[in-house]
């Protein structure tokens, strides 16, 4: 792929990941909701756009794999002592992506909430599902799984930058993949 180098992620990878970083943490903004109700600023005006971001989060996420197993023999190797563990830190991350919007949307269909993106109906409202409601039931307890691999993820990144003073952050920060 064009711009993705042995040293470095292409500006695809790059723009996926920053575009993620920036749509996880406005969802993340759901916690606050445990706060005086969502009764705030913050409850009222961002986080009423959770369904619409998580179906977006969806989209994003299977066409980010797409395009991270597109180029899976061109990305920057991993240091081969600590690879098996960030891998699977990846694909937690990667299966989080995948498996929240999706268990918010059986918690939504299994409660006979219509599914709005956007303003667009994607599901009718309709009788309870159990079955989609006891998956469903899982979506809240993973998204605090999910917030702490994001904190794990972020930490290691700046342990690699400030600490081990590699390159890994950098291979993801500057504008230009490097040769």
């Amino acid at each position: 792929m064009a711009g993705q180098s042995i040293k470095g992620f292409g500006p695809v990878a790059k723009s996926l990941h920053w575009l993620a970083a920036l749509l996880v943490g406005w969802q993340m903004l759901k916690f606050g909701d445990r706060i005086d109700d969502g009764e705030h600023w913050v409850g009222q005006t961002l986080v009423s756009w959770h369904i619409s971001i998580g179906t977006l989060m969806l989209v994003l996420a299977v066409f980010w794999i797409l395009h991270a197993f597109a180029v899976r023999k061109e990305r920057p190797p991993y240091d081969a002592s600590n690879a098996l563990y960030v891998k699977a830190g990846h694909r937690l991350i990667f299966a989080a992506l995948v498996l929240l919007p999706l268990t918010g949307i059986l918690r939504m269909v299994g409660a006979g909430y219509p599914i709005e993106a956007f303003g667009i109906e994607l599901y009718p409202a309709g009788d309870e599902i159990d079955w989609a409601a006891s998956i469903g039931s899982v979506h809240s307890p993973l998204a605090w799984v999910f917030a702490a691999l994001i904190v794990g993820h972020a930490t290691m990144a700046l342990f690699h930058h400030f600490v081990l003073k590699d390159d890994t952050l950098s291979r993801m920060t500057r504008l230009r993949a490097r040769d």
